[in-house]
């Protein structure tokens, strides 16, 4: 199976044998290889079709929105909180990730980076929201509501008083390195842990 970077990326960093939570799912793809690697992962995911393709694969995914039913899993119920691609479509990013780091003892968090280079030069000469590779849908279409950057993110985990044990940057398939991060990679993954 051909994983999303990002999520091959967080695959390869989920140690086998612990207890993990992939929030937005999808369809499992991401808890179908972390489930070979004998790692005992569920599923909350907001779309009832791809909760019937995730259940059909024989994952255990329910029906669920970040935005309001994390409330109900208990403390420290999870080794590792994942969140992929799903924080930029939450009401309240910054209560989501709380949520993240007080269900899972770590946590990582996959978002686009709108502060990409391409992207910011589509909107300055273009001057309309850029359709990309990263970024497939017209604003019109995307459930993204909050465009934020890799600074933005930044700023919000130190404002939380959260810790970052690592991060990684991708511009396609490709890690790129931590230098202007901001402006030349399309995607980051961060590992997150309560302070």
């Amino acid at each position: 199976m051909n994983l999303r970077p990002d999520l091959a990326l967080i695959a390869e960093h989920v140690v086998p044998g612990s207890r993990a939570l992939d929030i937005g799912c999808g369809d499992g793809d991401l808890m179908a290889v972390l489930r070979k690697a004998h790692v005992d992962v569920r599923g909350l995911e907001l779309d009832p079709a791809n909760v019937a393709l995730a259940v059909a694969r024989g994952l255990s995914v329910v029906q669920g929105d970040a935005d309001a039913d994390l409330a109900y899993y208990p403390d420290d119920a999870f080794d590792y909180a994942i969140l992929s691609q799903t924080l930029q479509t939450a009401r309240r990013p910054d209560q989501v990730l709380a949520e993240l780091l007080r269900i899972g003892r770590r946590a990582f968090v996959s978002f686009p980076n709108f502060a990409y280079w391409r992207v910011r030069w589509g909107l300055m000469w273009g001057g309309r929201m850029p359709v990309t590779k990263a970024l497939p849908v017209s604003w019109y279409e995307t459930q993204d509501i909050h465009h934020l950057t890799i600074d933005d993110f930044r700023a919000l985990v130190a404002e939380s008083g959260i810790r970052v044990e690592d991060a990684w940057f991708l511009r396609g398939s490709k890690r790129i390195g931590t230098a202007a991060a901001n402006l030349l990679a399309e995607h980051a993954v961060f590992l997150l842990k309560r302070d």
